[in-house]
């Protein structure tokens, strides 16, 4: 069918409208815009200006030199970073503390949340919430002192227990032994962390229909059909949005717990790519290596992040992107 004249200039018409609607948006939206200013501005600042630094990571950088004065030695940064057999090492321990701090994470506190929200006692239920989420609000210098003095030598709670029922003869040295470090990080991080992470989980719970949960009783299901059947299937599309919010700190092992709780003995098992940075970066002065290392963790979070994103879409749960 030919085009006729009034149709061909109705398009550019159509597009015209289209931008004054958008224009007329955003003058009356103009409060809103105004009060987001400084945080946008904020954002330019600390998050984007900052990219700049990132050709440290092609250079041979010299604080000296002029930024006309450097040199550009390319990807030779990368390749020695991905030859040198200590980054390696750090790249394995950044990925397994990472896997186990989530895995363990997300049960535990989707576990806690189903199971708290059994708790008919209100009361009772919001006291053991409340309890649950407050180490949340200590930093990682009081939790890893807690950790230290739990696990210490001399009078650490551990091992007086373990000795008392007979598990071990004698105290054992926690923080030196390197195939336990992994799981005392991983602890450390449910202890902190489970009650504040189910939060969201027992907001989750609260919309889901009671009338679900009466029809199940009316059929005879007992407490473990509900959850399994209504619970777990109605806080689904949360677990994928968390989970694909997590999958881009992948690499996020944590450096607090790590740096403090850390030793010469267990340091092959204990250095994450935070630390491997500020080692490289602040104590060798080797800026370029140290750029590297942080340009790969960041490439690395959004590609898997687009993934997860991608496979959730595939298998028809919510995007987040």
């Amino acid at each position: 069918m030919a085009s006729t004249p009034e149709m061909i200039t109705s398009k550019p018409s159509a597009k015209a409208g289209t931008k004054s609607s958008v224009f007329k948006r955003m003058r009356g939206q103009k409060q809103l815009m105004l009060m987001s200013l400084p945080i946008l501005i904020y954002v330019v600042i600390f998050s984007y200006y900052p990219i700049w630094g990132w050709t440290m990571a092609f250079q041979n950088f010299s604080p000296a030199k002029q930024f006309s004065e450097q040199q550009w030695v390319g990807f030779k940064q990368f390749k020695f970073l991905f030859s040198d057999e200590i980054f390696l090492q750090v790249l394995r321990n950044t990925i397994g503390m990472s896997l186990i701090n989530m895995v363990l994470g997300f049960v535990t506190a989707i576990v806690f949340a189903v199971l708290l929200n059994e708790i008919k006692n209100k009361l009772y239920k919001r006291t053991i919430q409340t309890i649950s989420y407050l180490p949340h609000f200590l930093s990682w210098i009081i939790v890893t002192g807690i950790v230290a003095n739990t696990l210490s030598v001399d009078g650490g709670i551990v091992n007086d227990v373990l000795m008392k029922l007979g598990f071990i003869n004698e105290p054992v040295m926690w923080l030196s032994k390197p195939h336990y470090f992994w799981g005392i990080v991983a602890g450390s991080h449910i202890w902190k962390e489970v009650g504040w992470n189910a939060i969201i989980y027992l907001a989750a719970i609260t919309s889901i229909d009671p009338s679900l949960y009466e029809a199940a009783e009316i059929d005879g299901a007992n407490r473990y059909k509900k959850m399994m059947h209504i619970t777990l299937p109605g806080i689904k599309s949360i677990v994928i949005i968390l989970l694909i919010m997590n999958l881009g700190w992948i690499l996020e092992a944590g450096f607090e717990v790590q740096y403090l709780l850390g030793n010469g003995v267990v340091v092959d098992w204990s250095q994450t790519i935070d630390i491997f940075v500020l080692k490289y970066g602040l104590q060798v002065g080797n800026y370029s290596l140290a750029t590297a290392a942080g340009i790969f963790k960041t490439a690395v979070s959004i590609t898997l992040i687009f993934a997860a994103n991608k496979i959730a879409q595939r298998f028809g749960e919510d995007k987040l992107i």
